[in-house]
């Protein structure tokens, strides 16, 4: 089983932007000598508790931070931008950083119709356009427009030896397919919602078509996972995720709250049940249970490798999560 990182960056209450964004390096730097295969940084906007909102400025610091560690976007939110620009921003980072890349696309809006239209400076994008820009950019990276594209003439910049491996991050058999259609790996992201997963890697695997860097399909399962030595103390240390959670879910707050904040809140009824409904997208327990669980769902969705997001209050407790995960998976 190989273990990779998603990082948003999430700022918990009384901490900075920059503090986060320093806990983000140190992250990564632990993260790379415990044997993580990829750190990923998530692109969001218009929010007061995520503070990764430029993927590729991020990647350029953690890998220049870091030696070997592959570095990437979960993912670039390909409807707001151009398949060129996207195209030059990665060759650019994959020239700094050769064979170490990954560009993660996403299909998201980014938020609020405001935010989107902020992002298109006020330029109207069909999200039904994504499987074209999806090709687009495969084309830009890979020189290989059709001759009777518009843009056949115009070359992504550098002209790199490599270019970095695409990846369509999804929830449905449509973004499966859009991945499978262009030969490009897939990211399932259970953390969103787990709900049809298995047929959408199903899918996945019967419809992909070798391309470039995967001769066969290629998966990965992100999910949220709260490790710690004793069972009680990961309960403990995943209430301030279940609290953030449910302060995402209702568009509140989006900073991560301390464990004292949330047991002092008495939640209501409908509260509970959704805080119980969100665990379905986490795993929580001792590196056992947890390693247990990993690997049950990785028979369930045939994968082998999967995507750790963790989103507690504290960053030493976080550290020491990833730390339990590579201890009880060997990834040394």
């Amino acid at each position: 089983m190989k273990l990779s990182v998603l990082d948003q960056a999430p700022i918990s209450r009384g901490f900075s932007p920059e503090e986060t964004l320093n806990n983000t390096l140190k992250l990564a730097k632990v993260t790379e000598k415990l044997g993580y295969t990829r750190y990923w940084v998530a692109e969001h906007h218009n929010t007061n508790g995520l503070a990764s909102v430029s993927p590729e400025i991020l990647i350029a610091r953690i890998a220049s931070y870091t030696n070997k560690i592959r570095v990437g976007s979960g993912g670039v939110l390909l409807p707001q931008y151009s398949p060129y620009k996207v195209a030059e921003n990665f060759k650019l980072l994959e020239a700094l950083f050769p064979s170490r890349i990954d560009l993660g696309i996403g299909r998201s809006p980014g938020g609020s119709q405001d935010t989107r239209m902020a992002l298109t400076d006020g330029a109207y994008k069909c999200m039904s356009e994504f499987p074209r820009q999806l090709r687009d950019l495969q084309g830009f990276l890979h020189n290989s427009l059709p001759k009777d594209h518009a843009y056949r003439l115009v070359k992504a910049a550098p002209r790199t030896k490599t270019v970095p491996p695409m990846w369509v991050l999804g929830l449905s058999g449509r973004s499966a397919a859009n991945a499978a259609e262009i030969g490009a790996g897939f990211v399932f992201g259970h953390f969103i919602n787990p709900v049809n997963g298995q047929k959408a890697l199903e899918a996945y695997r019967n419809r992909f078509k070798p391309f470039q860097h995967f001769e066969q399909p290629k998966s990965i399962v992100c999910i949220f996972v709260v490790c710690a030595d004793t069972e009680e103390e990961a309960e403990e240390l995943a209430l301030s995720q279940d609290k953030w959670l449910l302060n995402v879910g209702r568009g509140s707050d989006t900073k991560v709250p301390s464990i004292e904040e949330v047991k002092k809140r008495t939640f209501r009824q409908e509260e509970l049940e959704e805080i119980h409904k969100n665990r379905n997208r986490c795993v929580v327990g001792t590196p056992d249970q947890v390693k247990q669980e990993l690997e049950r769902l990785g028979d369930d969705y045939q994968t082998d490798e999967f995507m750790v997001i963790t989103n507690i209050y504290d960053f030493d407790a976080k550290v020491h999560s990833y730390r339990l995960l590579a201890d009880v998976f060997d990834l040394e």
